[in-house]
């Protein structure tokens, strides 16, 4: 039985995954701060749970000292939260979301880096934000195209360790973190459709999963294209 630990594994696409992996038979580690739900997921076979809040760098080195070997680690938690004013830049803001995003990935990491077998795989959740900036994602964007250069320094440090390093890049999910936004999500798709994303290429050792392919080509496709086309597109869609 092949072990796995997924953070925020509590709502959204965390959770899909965690029972997306428990009906495969794996043991799957399911990490979260929301202590309810965690209970409810922790009454599944083959499933434990850890409680911590994977900000507080104590909480993360303690609750996660006892670990066993892993074949798996996606680190999936995260948060999202919109700069609406950047003449009035909210710093506070951009730290916390800075420090959830990206600093709180550096503090897992030195927990379950020791812990991965050799022929392992690590899944950093990153953005198809990172792609291109968008209006108001100052903060979620930078922390997102923060993730993807982990991710990418990471694979070529790890390969002398036989550890596998993938960077997923989703677009539009449906989550509670996704329902509080107030624009169009195109191409939005459900948290189950997600994690099917990810098992399946994590299963094909791809070094990035992106979905659905359509509107993350698309995205990849104006990144390949001057600054200035994508800045008129965008421009004239915040102006419309």
């Amino acid at each position: 039985m092949k072990r796995i630990l997924i953070t925020g594994a509590t709502s959204g696409i965390g959770k899909a995954l965690c029972l997306l992996y428990q009906r495969r038979n794996y043991d799957v580690i399911a990490c979260g701060r929301n202590q309810q739900a965690l209970a409810e997921i922790g009454v599944l076979k083959n499933v434990s749970t850890l409680n911590f809040d994977l900000t507080d760098r104590e909480q993360v080195i303690e609750a996660l000292a006892t670990l066993p070997e892993l074949d798996v680690v996606i680190l999936n938690a995260g948060s999202c939260e919109y700069i609406n004013d950047a003449k009035n830049f909210d710093g506070d803001l951009f730290a916390r979301v800075i420090t959830t995003n990206l600093i709180a990935l550096g503090y897992c990491l030195q927990s379950v880096l020791p812990k991965i077998k050799k022929g392992g795989q690590l899944a950093l959740m990153g953005s198809s934000a990172s792609y291109l900036p968008f209006s108001r994602a100052e903060a979620y964007g930078a922390s997102k195209a923060g993730v993807a250069y982990l991710a990418k320094t990471l694979a070529m440090d790890l390969v002398k360790d036989e550890i596998h390093v993938c960077l997923i890049n989703p677009g539009f999910v449906k989550t509670p973190l996704t329902d509080k936004n107030t624009f169009s999500m195109p191409m939005l798709i459900s948290s189950d459709k997600a994690a099917d994303y990810i098992f399946k290429g994590l299963l094909k050792g791809k070094r990035e999963i992106h979905f659905p392919a359509v509107f993350t080509f698309t995205l990849k496709i104006f990144a390949w294209l001057p600054d200035f086309v994508w800045s008129f597109i965008s421009t004239r869609m915040i102006n419309k």
